[in-house]
């Protein structure tokens, strides 16, 4: 709200001789009169403040909700991409003629990786290749959002560039015969601006144990459903491959799931994903964080736990296909765990739902271990597993 400074009327008496109580009497009136006056201003001025904010707010919606299709058929595209650290995300946006359906209509289009911690100054620039698209929850229309990856001008995929490796991998004959299925469960937090603190705790406090909290409904038991709900609306209208939603274990910490996902299009919507949160979040003056354990103590941290199969371990006989899966990871575990998320080792401690970082296990219903198998796979002898190993910033 804007602050309006008025200055204080003046007045100018003259008093002949008054007793001291006629005095008092008479100031204490001027000075009530005086109140009420520069309160009633202050007030007036409040709502014209008030009233011109709102006016303003409202031109700009107005203006964020025009429909362009009418006059013309240029669209906007809204680029985004993985950062330096390899968990932050950046866009920037450009116009389009028409409407496009396929990665391959697009424009390759570059930024200054000296910006990002993606390249020197002296030689800053970085090719975003588009790689998928989703309809835009925030523009609508036939405007779109583009995941791309980044490469150097020489086309080489910069380090950071993961999602080039992935796409070779799954291209690999073997690979896409056995047609893998990704379902990833996205935990994350939200926290109060400028404290760091959950949103809905008291500020350097603590809510009750946890325990009401997960899946938990009440004023008392769950802080931020509208975000969530929010992200999910947006997630289906993008075309994001979300299958659900609820609130975790700690309270202010809440969980997405996307898939069953193929192959690569499971990292790109799980990063589309992502995108549409960090935006809401940002409009509702909310921040988001991924951090694998926000809050130290007796709390539950955040994972990205990723179910996985095959079509062999879909099939008959299933279970030792993935018994054997999980012997092959073990063998790998610690090679794994460099790869699943910075800050991981405060979070796999053998406590709230965790296997010791140091230790690979696996069990059956078991959320203790590495890897978990469901009850429902061990009775059919088929199914798939789940590694709940990756932190929620992988």
């Amino acid at each position: 709200m804007a602050q309006i400074l008025a200055a204080s009327p003046t007045c100018q008496m003259k008093l002949t001789k008054p007793s001291p109580i006629a005095s008092s009497k008479l100031w204490s009136s001027v000075m009530l009169k005086q109140k009420k006056q520069n309160s009633s201003k202050l007030r007036s001025f409040k709502v014209m403040a008030l009233q011109s904010d709102n006016s303003t707010i409202n031109r700009v919606e107005s203006l964020l909700n025009l429909d362009t299709k009418p006059f013309t058929d240029r669209i906007i595209a809204e680029y985004i991409w993985i950062g330096g650290s390899g968990i932050d995300l950046r866009s920037k946006s450009r116009t389009l003629e028409k409407p496009v359906e396929d990665p391959s209509e697009l424009p390759k289009w570059n930024y200054d990786g000296s910006s990002t911690g993606q390249a020197p100054g002296e030689d800053s620039e970085v090719i975003l290749y588009p790689q998928a698209i989703f309809r835009d929850p925030f523009r609508g229309g036939d405007n779109i959002l583009v995941i791309c990856d980044t490469y150097t001008p020489a086309g080489e995929p910069i380090p950071t560039n993961k999602r080039a490796r992935a796409a070779e991998i799954f291209s690999n004959k073997k690979v896409n015969e056995e047609i893998p299925w990704f379902g990833i469960e996205q935990e994350y937090t939200l926290l109060q601006p400028n404290v760091n603190w959950p949103l809905g705790w008291p500020v350097g406090a603590y809510p009750g144990p946890q325990g009401p909290y997960y899946c938990g409904v009440g004023a008392e038991k769950s802080w931020g459903r509208d975000i969530s709900d929010a992200h999910y609306k947006a997630c289906l209208y993008a075309g994001i491959n979300i299958s659900g939603t609820n609130g975790e274990v700690m309270p202010g910490q809440w969980e997405f799931q996307v898939g069953p996902s193929v192959g690569i299009e499971a990292g790109d919507h799980v990063w589309c994903a992502r995108y549409l949160l960090e935006r809401i979040t940002e409009q509702a003056g909310v921040v988001l964080t991924l951090d694998p354990k926000p809050i130290e103590g007796d709390w539950n941290g955040a994972g990205c736990h990723t179910n996985y199969s095959t079509k062999s371990m879909r099939e008959d006989g299933g279970f030792e296909v993935i018994k054997k899966a999980i012997l092959n990871l073990s063998l790998r575990h610690m090679e794994h765990i460099s790869a699943y998320g910075e800050g991981n080792e405060r979070r796999l401690t053998g406590k709230h739902e965790t296997a010791s970082i140091d230790q690979f296990s696996w069990g059956v219903a078991n959320r203790g271990c590495s890897i978990r198998v469901g009850r429902d796979t061990e009775k059919k002898g088929k199914g798939y597993l789940e590694d709940r190993r990756p932190a929620s910033i992988l």
